[in-house]
């Protein structure tokens, strides 16, 4: 084994040791209160109580110091730019926690298109980390506007760890529709974060369903980061440790990703590759310079 298997290893086992002490000792701000007996109503409730803090939408937070205007226009114009040699050169970089295929459901579809939902915080790390990749990926099947600048929370595990919101952004494409839902802001309200996106009941009715035994184990049911990639694959949690951007400002990390063998690049865009191996299963190889390049056939045989 080699000494980057071996650190790429040791950063998922950390990770995951990690996020369950994290998530038992903020019980009811990191994971969904899922009863799987529960009627959608009363569930939607408890899921946006326990994701999102205290119930109610649109909860507001004071300004943070982050990049705005032109700044975080080239940060995000950078980030949903990746050159398709630099995602091909990556390959699968340093990628070991894969989307799990699901089987037997059908195709979950919005306007015709497959349906990819997100779920996350954004005081949360590991939903920070997990952005970067889902963003790298989606971009090469569409359009976001509207993403935002910030970082995790300040007084959390791995404190301020750069990462874009979804919170008020779109998505569009001819071949796919996302729903990002950032629950909670960064900063507190009363003992909890402050409430940002309420899920709708589909939304809910995914997380119920998916984000639970016996598609995850009892200790992860409810965690986030939480994607489900049109009822067909799944993930949770962050593809890579947050401590890999210790330290860094946005801009920083879009600098590293220019560089295919720099870490944060094998983390980030390896992860956005897996991602896009499963994305161009949903869109029957849509759009064909995407799905048939080194980047999306890389993983080939290694998720599903």
């Amino acid at each position: 084994m080699s000494k980057r298997q071996r650190d790429s290893r040791e950063y998922a086992r950390r990770m995951r040791m990690i996020q369950e002490r994290t998530a038992a000792r903020k019980g009811r701000m990191r994971r969904a209160n899922i009863s799987i007996v529960a009627v959608l109503a009363v569930f939607a409730v408890m899921v946006v109580a326990k994701l999102g803090g205290a119930g109610g939408g649109g909860g507001g937070e004071p300004a943070a110091p982050f990049p705005t205007g032109e700044a975080a226009a080239a940060i995000v114009a950078s980030l949903t730019s990746v050159p398709a040699a630099t995602l091909d050169q990556v390959g699968t970089g340093s990628a070991e926690i894969l989307p799990k295929p699901v089987t037997g459901q059908q195709v979950l579809t919005e306007g015709g298109k497959p349906l990819v939902l997100y779920v996350g915080a954004e005081y949360c790390p590991f939903c920070a980390a997990q952005r970067w990749p889902v963003v790298v990926a989606l971009s090469r099947f569409g359009t976001f506007s509207g993403l935002t600048i910030t970082a995790s929370a300040s007084d959390d595990v791995y404190p301020n760890t750069p990462t874009v919101s979804f919170h008020g952004s779109t998505y569009t494409s001819d071949v796919l529709t996302f729903q990002g839902v950032e629950t909670s802001g960064r900063t507190r309200q009363g003992g909890s974060y402050a409430p940002l996106d309420q899920l709708t009941p589909q939304q809910a009715k995914v997380v119920q369903q998916f984000n639970a035994p016996p598609y995850v184990d009892a200790k992860s049911a409810g965690t986030i980061p939480f994607i489900d990639f049109a009822n067909q694959a799944l993930a949770g949690g962050a593809s890579f440790s947050p401590e890999l951007l210790a330290g860094m400002s946005a801009q920083q990390v879009t600098a590293a990703l220019s560089d295919p063998d720099s870490e944060i690049a094998k983390a980030v865009l390896g992860n956005a590759n897996a991602i896009t191996t499963v994305l161009c299963k949903l869109t029957d190889g849509k759009p064909a310079n995407v799905c048939t390049g080194p980047a999306a056939t890389a993983f080939q045989g290694k998720i599903g």
